[in-house]
């Protein structure tokens, strides 16, 4: 017994001899603030303590049990989205200009009218040129009948072809002249564009009117509706004609489904960007050009793919990624296993597991943080 006590005595006093060394030692190494040194004895330390864990692990046959939930992973589809922000707009969508000036003698049109392609919506003073159509008219008529006179006499053999040349070129000069008067005249009557809906009348009738910023009228056509936006170049090749689209506008607290029309074959080289354009379904009329809208535009899917919840995934000193599944359950018991995984892509707080996982396995979503490897869990 005597030997015993001499022993443990013997035993504590080189432990504090030893420990009280150590701890000189770090001392006199954090104040030589050698940082080289410093590290090197910080990552020795940290390899021991590494080492004491593992195996404390080995030897602690007591296991602590834990609370835990946990979802069963299933095959599912899982898409990616790049979230970008951009404008409604229409091709529709102008200021309707006069194309002469002068006095605006007629208005047919107001606020809110719908009008259809082609649709007379005005008329501008002609400053006489109704009258000079007439007159030249009369003599393309003259013309034309000393024409036809002429050209039977040359049938006939009678006159000469100069004659017969002149009437026919004093013709076609008069019919010219008339075509011109013509489309002169016609720019006097202003007529819609396309098939939509005036939105807003800046003129009266009486005004003198001509080419301005505000113009006489605002047309708009809400039936061909397209968001319009810019993309970073690191996206070519990943989008294409066809590829769907989620639209939303939080104005109206709606989201459309639509599908990329256009993709420009240039690169801004400012931004480096290139534009797309997405047509919008605009059944409810509630679209309007320059909204702003939210674009989910699918960049990645696959059909079978093995996703997680994100918060689940933990990262250990190495950067590597792992999450904790039940193994060997029974009933509602089971052991915390940490399995190492890859991941993939990340959406909506999801993310795509590629490898360590498997359809059916069990996964702890709660009380993952205070696990350790070969616990005794409860679900």
């Amino acid at each position: 017994m005597r030997k015993l006590l001499l022993f443990t005595a013997a035993s504590f006093f080189f432990f504090s001899c030893s420990n009280k060394e150590n701890n000189n030692n770090v001392d006199a190494l954090i104040n030589s603030k050698n940082l080289a040194s410093i590290q090197a004895k910080r990552a020795e330390l940290q390899s021991q303590i590494t080492k004491l864990d593992e195996a404390i692990a080995v030897l602690d046959t007591k296991k602590e049990e834990a609370l835990v939930s946990v979802i069963t992973v299933k095959d599912t589809v899982f898409s990616h989205f790049l979230e970008i922000q951009g404008n409604v707009d229409t091709k529709e969508n102008i200021l309707i200009q006069p194309e002469v000036p002068g006095t605006l003698v007629t208005l047919n049109a107001v606020a809110g009218q719908r009008v259809m392609k082609g649709q007379i919506l005005g008329r501008i003073d002609d400053g006489g040129g109704s009258q000079q159509l007439a007159s030249l008219e009369n003599q393309y008529a003259l013309t034309k009948t000393t024409f036809e006179r002429q050209k039977n006499l040359w049938n006939q053999k009678i006159g000469s072809e100069i004659q017969f040349l002149n009437a026919q070129t004093q013709m076609v000069s008069a019919q010219k002249g008339v075509a011109q008067a013509k489309a002169q005249l016609s720019k006097t009557v202003i007529r819609a564009p396309f098939t939509g809906v005036i939105d807003e009348v800046f003129v009266e009738r009486g005004e003198v009117v001509g080419a301005g910023p505000t113009g006489l009228m605002r047309i708009v056509n809400l039936g061909n509706m397209f968001v319009s936006t810019a993309v970073p170049e690191t996206y070519i090749g990943k989008l294409k004609i066809g590829t769907a689209v989620e639209v939303n506008l939080t104005s109206l607290g709606k989201t459309y489904g639509g599908k990329i029309r256009q993709i420009a074959n240039n690169i801004n080289p400012n931004n480096r960007t290139f534009s797309i354009e997405v047509a919008v379904p605009n059944q409810d009329n509630l679209l309007r050009p320059n909204q702003v809208a939210k674009l989910k535009i699918i960049d990645y899917s696959d059909q079978n793919a093995i996703v997680v919840p994100s918060n689940v995934i933990q990262e250990n000193a190495n950067n590597e990624k792992f999450v904790y599944l039940v193994s060997n359950p029974s009933g509602k018991t089971g052991t915390a296993k940490k399995v190492m995984i890859k991941v993939g892509q990340t959406a909506t707080n999801f993310t795509e597991v590629i490898s360590g996982l498997s359809a059916d396995d069990l996964i702890i979503t709660e009380g993952a943080s205070n696990l350790s490897d070969g616990m005794k869990v409860n679900f």
